[in-house]
């Protein structure tokens, strides 16, 4: 599949967002302190990035509001209405910790489950395309979930200054659950035979082996653009190892680090540099997500 950057910057950092809004609707974070302030507006601006993001790969973004009105039957469409949904009870509890100095249980509840709820929808958009084996199975989804909870519970961490350490006991143990699920989904990707063949998609394979003798279009067309794409096997081992030591490895260092020395300045630029090494590692994994991702109707070219 080919990496549109709109769709990955959406992912990442609206899975991000989504997740800061997870720990600020537990209530982990003082709202009185203004670290925790700036925490509310840095989770609804990276929101608001990732969303207005995603516009950029729609052939017509002037009518994207039309999405909104197929929820019954398409994940886009229930991801667009979560993360609208979302953003009220998370502004509500912005406003209460801005200028009231307070948390809300209830709104807090809400905004959990909505953030949740709509990263999983995200995350529903690719795994219930059958049409592409790697994503098809229920680890993508929780993949997603894992990655928005460790990244959520890291960026908290860094505004709580290395003071919060329940924060802290979370997030190392998110990113660590994110890197095994990762791990299970890669090894599973790494094995799986394609169910789709050109012999089966063609109906020709009682014949025998079925080869491309000649492309159905002499020029590019949007399938070809959208759905077909290659990357080399070693430069994908490459940026896999970038994608975990940066995602997962230098994080999880930088926690223990953490936790060993306590709160301090030097606590501080461990978590913010380890929260900067997390957001490129998942940079990468997300491009290598859609770049390996092969897409059954390739069969045909």
């Amino acid at each position: 599949m080919h990496p549109a950057y709109s769709i990955i910057v959406f992912t990442t950092l609206s899975g991000l967002g989504y997740g800061l809004a997870i720990v600020l609707g537990v209530g982990f974070l003082d709202p009185s302190l203004l670290s925790t302030k700036l925490a509310y507006f840095t989770s609804l601006a990276l929101i608001s990035i990732g969303l207005t993001a995603s516009l950029l790969h729609l052939g017509n973004p002037q009518r994207a509001w039309r999405a909104l009105s197929q929820w019954r039957s398409s994940w886009l469409s229930r991801e667009g209405v979560m993360a609208i949904a979302t953003f009220v009870p998370l502004t509500l509890s912005e406003v209460l910790a801005v200028f009231a100095n307070k948390h809300d249980a209830i709104l807090g509840i809400i905004t959990v489950l909505g953030a949740l709820v709509t990263v999983y929808c995200t995350s529903m958009i690719y795994a219930s395309l059958k049409t592409v084996d790697s994503w098809h199975t229920n680890l993508t989804p929780l993949c997603f979930v894992l990655f928005s909870l460790a990244g959520g519970f890291l960026l908290a961490s860094a505004f709580a200054g290395g003071n919060g350490l329940i924060v802290e006991f979370l997030a190392l143990l998110f990113v660590l659950l994110a890197l095994i699920v990762k791990m299970v989904w890669r090894k599973r990707a790494a094995r799986l035979v394609p169910i789709s063949t050109p012999e089966s998609a063609t109906g020709l394979g009682f014949i025998g082996n079925v080869r491309l003798f000649e492309r159905p279009h002499a020029l590019d067309n949007y399938l070809t653009r959208e759905m077909g794409f290659r990357v080399a096997r070693k430069h994908a081992a490459k940026l896999w190892v970038i994608a975990f030591v940066f995602g997962a490895i230098l994080p999880i260092l930088a926690l223990l680090l953490v936790l060993a020395i306590g709160g301090g300045l030097a606590a501080q630029i461990a978590l913010i540099l380890g929260v900067i090494a997390h957001l490129l590692g998942i940079f990468v994994e997300r491009w290598l997500f859609f770049a390996e991702a092969k897409h059954a109707v390739m069969n045909y070219y």
